[in-house]
């Protein structure tokens, strides 16, 4: 019976979440009401907030549900104990490409992230969220960049803030970009290329070295 209850619990849980990508890529974040996600997915505001302290917490559980499947090779990339951790890497930057072009949940969620995420007053919470998901992408980055450099895979003398900021900055800007103009380019064809010229420049590169 608990266990019942749980996977009931879990079922209205991503009934909500589905709902609410429907309707923030419908509507935007901020003019999507909680009664209209409530509406969309069957079940009361009650529901929500059961699960969900405000509509700010429903987009960071909406971004991390997508983003799930993405995390064995961020964490790999991130492993002491992984030989080939630029590898890991270079698949992580393929694979997010590549489920943006083909993949409808993370092209929407994607979409609302970058398109149709006001930060209002109303939302305040919504801009901590991801100022604290952006820091925590940015660590991981410079971690996984780090562990590569040990690894010999990067120039020793690699400045790793730097070097991880620029990386950040080439997977938000080529994700903004295709979502925006996606005729513009074959992601799917070309997600290969994008993540191996990012990698030739953090190799290359005399920029990103320390001074």
């Amino acid at each position: 019976m608990v266990r019942r209850t749980k996977e009931e619990a879990q079922e209205t849980r991503n009934q909500i979440l589905s709902a609410a990508e429907l309707c923030f890529y419908s509507k935007g974040i901020s003019r999507t009401s909680l009664a209209e996600i409530a509406t969309a997915a069957g079940v009361t505001r009650g529901a929500i907030y059961w699960h969900f302290e405000d509509k700010s917490e429903l987009v960071g559980a909406l971004f991390e549900r997508v983003n799930l499947p993405l995390q064995p090779l961020s964490e790999a990339s991130r492993n002491p104990n992984e030989p080939d951790p630029l590898g890991r890497m270079r698949e992580l930057l393929v694979t997010v490409f590549r489920r943006a072009a083909t993949d409808p949940e993370a092209r929407r969620v994607g979409e609302i992230l970058f398109h149709k995420c006001e930060y209002t007053e109303d939302l305040g919470n919504l801009r901590q969220w991801m100022q604290g998901f952006r820091r925590e992408y940015s660590q991981d980055i410079e971690k996984g960049l780090g562990n590569a450099v040990a690894k010999g895979q990067l120039p020793e003398d690699l400045d790793l803030i730097v070097a991880g900021s620029c990386l950040h900055a080439f997977i938000t800007g080529v994700l903004d970009q295709w979502l925006l103009l996606p005729d513009m380019m074959d992601l799917d064809a070309k997600a290969e290329t994008l993540a191996d010229s990012i990698l030739d420049m953090l190799r290359l590169s005399p920029a990103l070295r320390k001074g």
